[in-house]
């Protein structure tokens, strides 16, 4: 309990406050309601009963079997927990007496009256609930408010992904959006469940080590903290992964280095978990797209972001937003999965190998691979861009799955996003077999301006990055969207400037 503002929630709750504490998914919000139902419900101040509502989710529009199912959890939690069983064995007559719209606030309205304490409600997963089965819900607690604290819970605790203001729920009864402000006018406050912090991560870290012995080296925990930000689902995933699923962590003895946790990052994003799953499946939504591809491609295209969208991917987890109104992806490993998730088909596709574009000393000829970039986009890009949902980033997402396929057998490709600069910036570390590495910068950029100006800006852009990472060769791609001949497109020269070498690459 630790994670939230205990005092004020308890203080929330001894004001009678309705309020809502909301979360991306997998960042500890069940286990932190639980864990508060357990701890108040030992004080003896109040009964406190947790209630997850997903099973609703099916009935979608079918209010009766929604509250059907909902009654059926609440009432078997409130036997377990509370030990009243009242009303149990009774849900199908509460719904056909009180009607499928009033029967949740008749459950809530007798149990309150049964019980000798005031009762707090914890309802989880509460967004999860479609159409007209979650706007039944949230307008029977509305209802029954003002009959608190002896007729209705004297505190309700609404839990989910998003703030109930940002709930969009169409009515197929009234046949119109209905906002979730306007269901459920009584909340209090919109309390938010953050990620880890620094300090949490490295305790919950220790906690395997005070445990089983095993030491997690300086380099591996900066790694943690720098690939997660935090998030819980994948502190836990990256360390888990290191310390139980790959042989050289599963030998307590071994110290949990940081290659063992960049291995496990990749093991992570290969295999698609299902938090990972979960997280590409948003990326087709277009509220997501409208948001993610302009961070992409590092140009803005269109007026301004939207604020109920940025708001809803903050809510996800997927960006942050800084107090100076810039947004960021919420951390590295996202910043990896975004362009490839959505590059995945037209990388599946390809029937390219790696060892094509790798010499006998194990070199990766990255020059070479980047010339059959350009007749593989000559041949294939107008039919992915008419299939891409992301058409400004196809050009950039197609490059990123034509490298992919390739550096996937040796190296890491790191995705540096640009937005408002016009740029992209791909970073490729290539393992070499002496255990030494090569790294490479690629700059990608549209061509919105004339050809001279945009190498000329490009240079500048492509040569500050490459100081920064020490880059052994330098590239920049540039991708014209005109309407003209690829004769005219493709080109190839090389640039000195500043004493840097730059391979320029245009189509």
């Amino acid at each position: 309990m630790s994670r939230f503002d205990l005092n004020e929630i308890l203080s929330l709750i001894d004001q009678k406050k309705y309020f809502v504490l909301h979360a991306p998914r997998q960042t500890g919000k069940t286990s932190c309601l639980l864990a508060l139902r357990d701890s108040l419900n030992q004080q003896g101040r109040y009964a406190v009963l947790y209630v997850n509502v997903e099973m609703g989710q099916t009935a979608r529009g079918d209010v009766s079997r929604g509250m059907k199912a909902i009654l059926s959890e609440l009432t078997y939690q409130a036997e377990r927990t509370l030990g009243e069983s009242t009303f149990q064995n009774r849900i199908s007559e509460i719904i056909t007496e009180s009607g499928e719209d009033t029967a949740l606030k008749s459950v809530l309205s007798g149990l309150c009256q049964r019980l000798n304490l005031p009762l707090v409600l914890c309802i989880d997963e509460v967004d999860a609930l479609v159409g007209d089965t979650l706007i039944s819900l949230l307008r029977q607690i509305r209802a029954g408010y003002a009959d608190r604290p002896t007729g209705f819970p004297v505190s309700i605790i609404l839990c989910g992904v998003r703030d109930v203001r940002d709930y969009r729920i169409h009515s197929d009864r009234q046949q119109e959006i209905i906002t979730g402000g306007s269901a459920f006018n009584i909340k209090a406050e919109s309390l938010r469940l953050g990620n880890f912090s620094e300090e949490e991560t490295r305790t919950l870290l220790m906690q395997h080590t005070s445990e089983t012995g095993q030491v997690f080296e300086t380099e591996a925990l900066s790694a943690i903290w720098n690939l997660t930000k935090g998030q819980p689902w994948l502190v836990n995933a990256l360390a888990y992964e290191a310390c139980f699923k790959l042989e050289q962590g599963k030998d307590r003895k071994n110290s949990i280095t940081h290659n063992l946790i960049i291995e496990a990052k990749e093991q992570l994003i290969r295999r698609r978990d299902t938090h990972l799953d979960q997280l590409a499946d948003k990326l087709k939504e277009e509220r997501v797209r409208r948001v993610i591809e302009p961070m992409l491609t590092g140009e803005v295209f269109e007026q301004d972001f939207r604020s109920d969208d940025v708001g809803y991917l903050v809510d996800l987890g997927l960006i942050t937003q800084e107090l100076n109104g810039a947004i960021r992806i919420a951390n590295p490993i996202y910043q990896e999965i975004i362009p490839r998730e959505l590059s995945w088909g037209a990388q599946t596709g390809m029937t390219i190998e790696t060892a094509w574009y790798v010499a006998p000393n194990g070199r990766l000829l990255l020059s070479k691979l980047l010339s059959a970039f350009v007749q593989f986009y000559r041949e294939h890009s107008g039919s992915w861009l008419e299939i891409a949902k992301y058409k400004e980033a196809g050009p950039h997402l197609l490059l990123q799955a034509f490298l992919q396929r390739i550096v996937n057998g040796g190296g890491q490709i790191t995705w540096e996003y640009g937005l408002g600069m016009g740029r992209t910036d791909l970073f490729i570390l290539w393992h070499l077999p002496d255990g030494a590495g090569q790294r490479f910068v690629i700059e990608c950029k549209v061509q919105r301006d004339s050809r001279e100006r945009t190498i000329e800006i490009g240079l500048n852009q492509v040569i500050r990055y490459a100081d920064t990472c020490g880059a052994d060769e330098v590239y920049l791609v540039l991708f014209d969207p005109a309407e003209k001949t690829w004769e005219k497109k493709i080109f190839t020269e090389t640039v000195v400037k500043d004493g840097i070498s730059v391979e320029i690459f245009g189509m």
